[in-house]
């Protein structure tokens, strides 16, 4: 998920603030300033980048992405090593659905759904900008043979057991944006963040705030305390899939602009949830014990920290946050505010960092990684009630640490920037390549080193909203590949196995939605799942993929993938990828040790006719024994590889150890 950092719109209404992961997001979120008396021109016009910063390259402008026609559901398309299968487009409800300013649904989101008080002094082209955002698509989470696409708006159910059929099977409407999903066995977890969520899920929101009076403006006035406002983590019931339940709604003073799943192996009774506020605090008069500040001055504020959910998953009623935990604290002096961003952009001076955008847990390995806005972080959940610090980096060239992956092994994380809040064009020919990229770091000793960046390589145009965002990985097997979304920028698969020299292998891309306008839209997150990749796209509704070989990537190595599966997948909640010991397996690693020539030319020939051998005698005792020969030479040529390539020696190993006992 994204956040914008806040983005300030002074309109004929007031300084709005756009504070949402999707840069689009709620203009409800954040307090509602008095009037002033004129509007700016229209911030959504095209806005060229300005020169290149001396020394830094751009983006390229000869990639087949670069000039491609707009539309909403014709735009060009182009793709390598993705083949598309299928968009299927939002539901109605779930779909702004006009063109026309002055009709009456626009102005009841512009005011119900993101607290605009006078939508008639907003110019008509900004109108439907915003109101589209009242009904964004946002992430993903996947059960079996069902995907859960989060909305601001809500939540749609998919059946996705024919991926190119995918179907829709239940909508859900709850508005609150963000509406970030997660699910785990009957449980399904959604993130509310904005004003207008409700506890029983209407869509009516509450009045607007009004403005103070004339000389008593205040930038930062709140919205009136609510009883019956909901910011937080709601808990559904979903054993009729047709009819989710809300059985738990746990409040919290910032609300929830994301959350992530943590499940703990010793903990067979309870789910935890950590959850990621980015929006203000809540005033004591709507949910008690809620207070903001800086720590010198307020200790207790509800700012600098993170908060824990406990779910009993006998009685999901009884959810309750059951710690805070001040994951910025600086250990040496128990200050608060003990973490700090670096100088963006070498512009301006660092500023304490307060806040998660999101969370990454990989208990296998009792490690998390968090994108906390100015900083990336490591923390030790070996006790998941209780995270706690153990590394930190900040990166001039970060503007917004917005969200992180592992690789299987544990050995390198990547954390994504998201500058521009993900309303921004921030892809084009003279956007700076290590702005809004993927950074690259080794991880060793519960220590982050940095290793390289990654941007999508293709530039894109000035009303494309594009920058570095959610994405998981192909378990592709003796590779580390991530699949992530870049917005309008469309879809892009990165290489990361050598962490110093990340490649793109893999791409999708369709042009603008609207050449005169910055329209926000494109793919919010892109994940595998069983098989194909899926993305949410934001204005237009859920894209389905699949690869495709090309040189970078052999059918085996697709297939090899394919034959990992997954019962549920919260991408925020990392699980290790396990490989079957099947032969298919075998010819991935084959392949990969032809592409890297890591060895001759007829012992590769060797390998594949014995393997083809064992397929066509379906295992055979003499055709396994055969394979079996193969393993001690490869561990020996692994043996003195792994000081040149340890990737390759990895490869050599793991293929050995099927060769041994392989599997049909």
């Amino acid at each position: 998920m994204n956040r914008v950092r806040t983005v300030a719109f002074r309109f004929v209404v007031a300084s709005f603030f756009l504070s949402s992961c999707l840069a689009a997001g709620a203009l409800a979120q954040t307090p509602s300033p008095s009037p002033t008396p004129a509007a700016p021109a229209n911030p959504f016009a095209p806005q060229p980048a300005p020169p290149l910063p001396e020394g830094m390259t751009g983006s390229n402008v000869n990639d087949p992405r670069a000039k491609l026609s707009p539309g909403v559901y014709d735009a060009g398309e182009t793709a390598m090593g993705i083949k598309h299968l299928t968009l299927l487009k939002k539901p109605d409800t779930f779909d702004l659905g006009s063109n026309n300013p002055d009709d009456p649904k626009v102005n009841k989101t512009l005011t119900t759904v993101l607290g605009v008080p006078d939508p008639s002094k907003i110019p008509n082209a900004m109108k439907l900008v915003l109101a589209g955002l009242g009904f964004a698509n946002s992430d993903i989470a996947f059960q079996g043979n069902r995907l859960f696409l989060g909305n601001f708006y809500g939540v749609n159910i998919y059946d996705i057991s024919n991926p190119a059929k995918t179907r829709l099977l239940t909508s859900m409407i709850c508005p609150g944006g963000q509406g970030d999903v997660s699910v785990y066995k009957n449980l399904m977890f959604m993130s509310v963040e904005m004003t207008n969520g409700r506890l029983d899920c209407g869509t009516q929101g509450f009045p607007p705030t009004p403005p103070p009076p004339a000389g008593q403006q205040n930038q930062n006035q709140l919205p009136a305390a609510q009883k019956d406002r909901f910011r937080g983590v709601r808990v559904f019931d979903i054993s009729d899939i047709t009819k989710p339940k809300q059985v738990a709604a746990v409040q919290t003073c910032r609300g929830s602009h994301t959350h992530t799943l943590v499940v703990d192996p010793n903990d067979k009774n309870n789910v935890y949830i950590y959850v990621s506020g980015t929006s203000f605090v809540r005033q004591d008069e709507e949910l008690p014990g809620c207070s903001s500040g800086t720590p010198d001055k307020n200790p207790n504020t509800a700012l600098f920290r993170i908060d824990v959910i406990k779910v009993p998953l006998a009685a999901p009623q009884d959810a309750k946050v059951i710690s805070s935990p001040r994951v910025f604290m600086d250990a040496r002096t128990n200050a608060i505010a003990g973490l700090s961003s670096a100088a963006i952009h070498g512009k301006g001076d660092p500023s304490p960092t307060d806040q998660c955008h999101d969370i990454t847990v990989y208990a296998a390995i009792g490690l998390a990684a968090g994108a906390c806005s100015g900083n990336g972080i490591l923390l030790d959940i070996k006790d998941p009630a209780n995270p706690k610090r153990v590394d930190a980096v900040n990166d001039p060239n970060y503007a917004y640490w917005h969200s992180a992956s592992f690789s299987n092994d544990g050995k390198k994380v990547v954390f994504t920037d998201e500058w521009g809040g993900g309303l921004g064009a921030r892809c084009r020919a003279n956007d700076p390549n290590v702005w809004g990229a993927d950074a690259i770091f080794h991880l060793q000793d519960n220590k982050l080193k940095f290793a390289s960046y990654y941007k999508m390589p293709s530039a894109q145009g000035d009303t494309e909203n594009c920058v570095a965002h959610d994405g998981s990985l192909i378990p592709v097997p003796g590779r580390d590949i991530e699949v992530q979304a870049w917005y309008q920028g469309g879809v892009s698969v990165m290489d990361f196995t050598d962490a110093n020299h990340p490649v793109e292998i893999a791409y999708f891309d369709r042009g603008p939605i609207d050449p005169n306008l910055l329209v926000l839209g494109g793919d919010w997150s892109a994940y595998w799942y069983n098989g194909n990749i899926y993305a949410s796209e934001i204005a237009r509704g859920l894209d389905v993929f699949e690869l495709t070989p090309t040189e970078h990537l052999t059918q085996n190595e697709i297939d090899a993938a394919k034959a990992v599966r997954l019962t549920e997948f919260n991408v925020q909640n990392q699980q290790k990828i396990e490989w079957p010991r099947k032969l298919i397996v075998a010819k991935a690693y084959i392949d990969q040790l032809e592409r890297s020539q890591a060895l001759p030319a007829d012992q590769i020939a060797k390998l594949r006719e014995s393997i083809q051998n064992a397929e066509r005698s379906r295992m055979s005792k003499a055709s396994l024994a055969k394979l079996s020969s193969f393993a001690p030479s490869l561990e020996e040529v692994a043996y003195v590889t792994v000081s040149r390539s340890p990737a390759d020696a990895n490869r050599m190993r793991a293929l050995a150890d099927i060769l041994k006992r392989p599997v049909m």
